[in-house]
């Protein structure tokens, strides 16, 4: 059988039927994915290697102007290159060249660029751009200098280029090898009033290594103080290589020197790095007046403590050193805001009295070589005067606040052992208190508060100080009281309000009262007798052999009124077992001038009792006692006359005490009331305690016709 003709045409149609012999759409669209991957693979693979080659070849020149808008526009600056531009990869790491180069500052900064360099070439770690610290394989740095500043309200600084970012620590990056020289750093801060313009010893690296210490000279200015500086970093190699960086510093400003050392994370972090710091000096005043403290003057110091800084706080701790004769340990705290503040708790063991001078303004080192009549002349006072007359620094006083403790264990003192100190001082915008002021003294414990209101003009005083009961055998030790045969106390109370920014003025001007308060006790002293300047009563004791009898003293009262600055006694009135001591007159503030008159009034008949006051005269400087008054003269004269006239015995009638002093109560003088409410032992009214005035001669005005002559005059 013949095949048909047309059979070959109909196989060849089924082959193209067949679906084992086509394409699929499927398998062409996969192979068009292909080919449209290959060719993006090699677009991205061959643009930027077209890209590098360009960038290569032509030093990426072309992009100066691009640069200078890109880097302009993110940082909010004028970027400029001056000179020669590059820009490329090398190969694979980034280069940077430029001469000429500029980043201007905020239109609010001193100075026109943040930072200008003749020449800077550096090669630039790519990824270290996106992703963690930035590092920079080398650095050949040309001239560079850098303005580094904070604005006024130190709300943002020069070196953020977002103002809505606030000022943002300062940041260095990662730099392996570097060649720097001639490279300088300023740096502003108005709110510490702080200018520093510091030069970079020129530095050289290889590998990593510089191989050398590198120095930090320069000076500067904080607030109105000059300073000079110098530091280095005594492990450039591990500075480098982000490891440990040592550094020291000294800078010498107003005649002090501080030391500063430390080892910082990196070159410029310094936020909560400890830092060992000594400061040694003529005045510790001095020091703290260059951040505007002020503080009284003070002798040489020599103090350590670690500080660490922690944004405008600055922590002093681990303190300890000497000030003067006397041992400083304790904490301070610095806090640079607004307004700048003190918080200090400061412990001393043993506080030399020198020392303590300038708790009232004294210069300690005057009081020690010349004495407190001197210190209180350096600080203006007229001449043989105690009370300093420096007024209070009151525009520097009301620029910062403070708080601080101090605890004192022992006072060193020659007449009156002081301890167990304890002083709280708050000063808060220009009122400045001292409240409490304790300390304990003679076994009795003294509490004061004294307040300094300089927002008042001038400034409003007031002293409060009470002297708890005291053993006045201890008290009055260093006067020739022995604690032997003493039991008596006393006790007392001192208010006072002035006006004026001193010490000397305010008390010039202030009124109060003044109480001492003696109760029942005895006291022995040989010139307690004599004071009393009762012969006879001295005489008998004498012959007797009972020389150490102490004085029996039933209640006391040692009190003024002070009017303007001037003291009148109001009274003095002191009933012992044998006599009831009066006392006339004042002193003054003002002068500081004394003129007091104290006699005693025998309770009993007496032979050879000189019935005449003994004069306090003088000032608070110099007192002096008066024993021979000129109305034991006039009796003397007056004895003298009758013996020459009747017989030797006559003479001694010039010198008879009758013995009709009253008595006290007791009652208004253990109150501390004034004279007038004064009574006798039988309630009547006492008329020989004056009228709390500073006359020495009054007359008595209750009982007519009786003259109060036996407290100045005698019998006669």
């Amino acid at each position: 059988m013949r095949v048909p003709s047309d059979s070959a045409p109909m196989e060849t149609v089924s082959q193209r039927n067949d679906p084992a012999g086509a394409v699929r759409p499927d398998e062409r669209r996969a192979r068009r994915r292909r080919r449209i991957i290959r060719n993006i693979v090699i677009a991205i693979v061959a643009i930027p290697a077209l890209i590098w080659l360009v960038l290569y070849v032509t030093k990426g020149r072309f992009l100066k102007g691009t640069f200078e808008s890109v880097v302009g526009r993110m940082t909010n600056r004028e970027v400029r290159v001056g000179g020669d531009f590059q820009l490329y990869f090398a190969p694979w790491r980034i280069k940077f060249y430029a001469e000429r180069f500029t980043i201007a500052n905020p239109a609010w900064a001193t100075r026109p660029y943040l930072f200008r360099a003749d020449r800077i070439d550096t090669r630039i770690a790519p990824l270290s751009l996106l992703f963690g610290k930035r590092r920079l394989y080398s650095l050949d740095l040309e001239n560079g200098a850098a303005d580094l500043e904070w604005n006024a309200g130190h709300s943002t600084n020069t070196w953020t280029f977002s103002e809505k970012k606030g000022g943002k620590p300062l940041e260095f990056p990662r730099i392996d090898v570097a060649t720097v020289r001639g490279t300088t750093v300023r740096y502003l801060d108005p709110r510490m009033r702080l200018l520093a313009d510091l030069g970079i010893e020129d530095i050289r690296s290889e590998n990593a290594r510089i191989g050398q210490a590198v120095a930090v000279q320069g000076d500067g200015r904080i607030r109105d103080t000059p300073f000079r500086v110098s530091a280095q970093l005594l492990s450039p190699d591990a500075t480098v290589n982000r490891g440990e960086n040592k550094l020291t510093a000294r800078a010498w400003a107003a005649n002090n020197i501080v030391d500063v050392s430390g080892t910082l994370p990196s070159l410029a972090e310094i936020e909560n790095v400890p830092f060992q710091t000594r400061g040694r000096g003529r005045d510790l005043s001095e020091l703290l007046g260059i951040i505007g403290v002020v503080l009284p003057e003070t002798r040489a110091y020599d103090l350590k403590a670690r500080m660490v800084k922690e944004g405008e706080v600055y922590r002093f701790t681990r303190m300890a050193g000497v000030v003067g004769k006397s041992d400083v340990a304790g904490r301070l705290t610095v806090t640079n805001g607004e307004r700048l503040h003190l918080d200090s708790v400061i412990d001393t063991k043993s506080l030399d009295i020198v020392d303590a001078s300038v708790l009232v303004g004294y210069n300690p080192d005057i009081v020690a070589e010349k004495g407190a009549v001197a210190a209180a002349a350096a600080t203006g006072s007229g001449p043989q005067k105690l009370l300093p007359d420096n007024d209070l620094p009151v525009e520097k006083i009301r620029a910062f606040d403070a708080d601080l403790t101090w605890t004192v264990r022992q006072v060193k003192s020659r007449r009156v052992p002081i301890s167990n100190m304890e002083l709280k001082l708050d000063l808060d915008r220009g009122r400045l208190a001292m409240s409490p002021f304790n300390f304990a003294m003679s076994r009795g414990n003294v509490s004061t508060d004294i307040v300094f209101d300089t927002r008042q003009r001038p400034s409003a005083v007031k002293y409060d100080i009470r002297l708890a009961p005291t053993a006045m055998g201890r008290l009055l030790a260093g006067w020739g009281v022995t604690e032997s045969g003493t039991s008596g106390t006393i006790k007392g109370r001192v208010q006072l309000a002035g006006r004026g920014d001193s010490i000397a003025d305010s008390l010039a001007s202030a009124s109060g009262r003044i109480a001492f308060i003696m109760p029942q006790g005895t006291l022995w002293t040989r010139n307690a007798q004599l004071a009393e300047i009762d012969i006879g009563t001295f005489a008998q004791k004498m012959f007797a052999g009972k020389l150490k009898e102490p004085v029996s003293i039933n209640c006391g009262l040692v009190a003024f009124t002070v009017r303007g600055g001037i003291a009148a006694a109001d009274p003095i009135l002191i009933d012992t077992r044998k006599n009831v001591i009066l006392g006339r007159g004042g002193f003054s503030f003002r002068t500081e001038a004394i003129d007091l008159a104290v006699r005693a009034d025998a309770k009993k008949f007496s032979l050879f009792s000189g019935q005449s006051p003994v004069g306090l005269g003088g000032h608070f400087s110099a007192p002096s006692l008066d024993v021979i008054s000129p109305e034991l003269i006039g009796r003397a004269g007056a004895g003298l006359g009758l013996a020459i006239a009747a017989a030797p015995l006559a003479g001694v009638l010039a010198f008879v005490d009758v013995g009709d002093a009253k008595s006290a109560a007791c009652g208004p003088v253990l109150s501390g009331a004034t004279a007038a409410a004064q009574r006798t032992s039988k309630g009547e009214k006492r008329d020989d305690v004056g009228r709390g005035t500073t006359a020495k001669d009054e007359k008595g005005q209750e009982k007519p016709g009786k003259e109060q002559r036996k407290k100045f005059l005698g019998i006669f």
